[in-house]
């Protein structure tokens, strides 16, 4: 993992830095995944209707009479849960990354 040089110091081979940059691209994603799960729950507003009866100043809608509405839900994912998702998936790829260059390493010296 490490080559060393005459005046002592160390270096990471080209394989480490590559791996540690995918690490940190794929922390970076799941951060902007995280990010962009939130963004739209974050910046919901309320809308004020004009009330027609008071000369077009802000206040409630006015309710119907005599209809029944029915509501209806849509399903989704949480952001919380794409939170989780995106946070497991990149600890999953440095334990992966981990576990590939202990045995690269060690089926090398042997």
């Amino acid at each position: 993992m490490f080559t060393f040089l005459s005046l002592g110091t160390t270096r990471l081979d080209t394989d480490a830095r590559l791996g540690r940059i995918i690490a940190a691209l794929a922390a970076l994603t799941g951060g902007v995944l995280a990010w962009a799960a939130t963004v739209p729950a974050a910046s919901a507003a309320t809308l004020l209707i004009p009330d027609p009866g008071a000369g077009g100043a802000y206040g409630p809608a006015p309710a119907a009479t005599g209809r029944t509405v029915r509501v209806i839900t849509s399903g989704g994912i949480p952001g919380w849960q794409i939170t989780l998702i995106a946070l497991a998936a990149a600890i999953a790829a440095v334990f992966l990354d981990r576990a590939r260059a202990g045995r690269r390493s060690a089926s090398a010296t042997g």
